[in-house]
């Protein structure tokens, strides 16, 4: 079932138009996820909205905006001025412009979202503007608004579909001079490139998301079900840098490497293929542990070492 609309209005190029709806394209919600506890009781940490003078509770219906205009001073805003600010974008994503795809700088990418026709009117007009935007083989670009927020959109085609990604605006991305300015201008000699160009040949292949594991999530569901089990934790031994002295040596050496790499029979399809089933809505943590009384059964023992229960 796909997830609820961010957002739901008219796409518009020109005189045609059609109702369309926003989807998030991404979610985390499969990742593991933690709770604060307390821990002399093991009960959950709750956040409260107080006074920062008084330390009384507020209740939501008497909390406002304000911007800070100094230490002690905020210019109240309500939230029926911020709908006063009407902007077209609220309910209509006009295209603009259509650009290059190239022209558009990765910094200024955010996040990507799937635009469908909303409802079963419009698929001719969404059809439409689609196609148009595939023969040109440009991105088309366009204005939103989400949450009370206007945000630039790059349309592109998508099988029967369009996907939308956010852009930043020029005073969100950072200037790289204040970062780079301070690295050494260094002479790199041919023998050096051809080493490392050797090292990327080696290497290279093509972007498959599928051969790559979250190894850190995996990690944390292996962490999880030994402490369920009521395993010892053993601390792993991390990984030590070690200086280069002689660069063109380490790059040699690194050639070598990458030759022993590609002989070598490469598993990270099925390492990938293991991880997703493993770890696919967390559901392997679920499951009993080998060994252990089932879920029901094991609810009435004693908690599991390491394991918190909340208190009656």
């Amino acid at each position: 079932m796909a997830p609820r609309a961010n957002w739901k209005g008219f796409l518009r190029l020109s005189l045609v138009t059609c109702p369309v709806a926003l989807y998030p394209a991404t979610s985390e919600s499969e990742k593991i996820s933690f709770n604060q506890l307390n821990r002399a009781t093991g009960h959950r940490i709750k956040y409260l909205k107080v006074d920062a003078d008084t330390g009384d509770e507020v209740p939501n219906e008497d909390i406002v905006k304000g911007y800070k205009v100094d230490t002690d001073t905020f210019i109240e805003v309500t939230k029926e001025e911020l709908e006063n600010v009407a902007l077209e974008s609220t309910r209509t994503i006009e295209i603009d412009e259509f650009v290059d795809k190239a022209d558009i700088d990765p910094r200024y990418l955010i996040r990507p979202y799937y635009l469908r026709p909303d409802g079963k009117v419009g698929h001719d007009a969404f059809a439409v503007i689609r196609e148009t935007i595939r023969e040109m083989d440009k991105v088309a670009i366009g204005r939103v608004v989400l949450t009370n927020r206007e945000h630039i959109i790059a349309l592109e085609p998508l099988d029967k579909g369009l996907m939308g990604t956010l852009l930043r605006y020029p005073y969100e991305v950072r200037d790289p001079k204040e970062y780079f300015d301070e690295i050494d201008d260094v002479k790199v000699t041919k023998d050096m490139l051809d080493l490392a160009r050797h090292i990327v040949e080696q290497k290279a292949g093509n972007f498959e998301p599928d051969k790559f594991e979250d190894q850190y999530e995996t990690a944390l569901v292996d962490l999880i079900n030994q402490k369920r089990a009521g395993k010892p934790i053993v601390p792993k031994d991390r990984p030590k840098g070690e200086n280069v002295v002689d660069l063109m040596d380490a790059l040699r050496k690194s050639v070598g490497g990458a030759a022993a790499e590609t002989k070598a029979p490469k598993r990270p399809a099925k390492n990938a293929k293991k991880a997703k089933t493993a770890l696919a809505s967390q559901k392997e943590m679920l499951m009993p542990i080998a060994g252990k009384k089932p879920a029901k059964e094991a609810a009435a023992k004693k908690p599991a070492a390491g394991a918190r229960r909340k208190s009656a």
